[in-house]
């Protein structure tokens, strides 16, 4: 079950202010990303490479950082 973002609209609150709000809580709900992420079909071996690229991508800059932090 899906629980889409709810916006309550105040007294003689502009629709303007309303839709701002949605589109607020729908992109802090990770709506927007979810569907864009399932518009289509991806293979069980793409999506392992994607995810050990990004696990890759993070340790890689989080070693980055701790070089920095060091001064090397």
């Amino acid at each position: 079950m899906i629980l889409m973002p709810l916006v309550v609209a105040k007294n003689k609150e502009p629709f303007e202010v309303l839709l701002r709000k949605f589109k607020k809580k729908c992109e802090i709900a990770g709506v927007l990303s979810d569907i864009k992420k399932n518009q289509r079909y991806e293979k069980p071996s793409a999506k392992k490479r994607r995810e050990v690229n990004a696990v890759k991508r993070k340790l890689f800059n989080k070693q980055r950082k701790l070089t920095r932090l060091r001064g090397y």
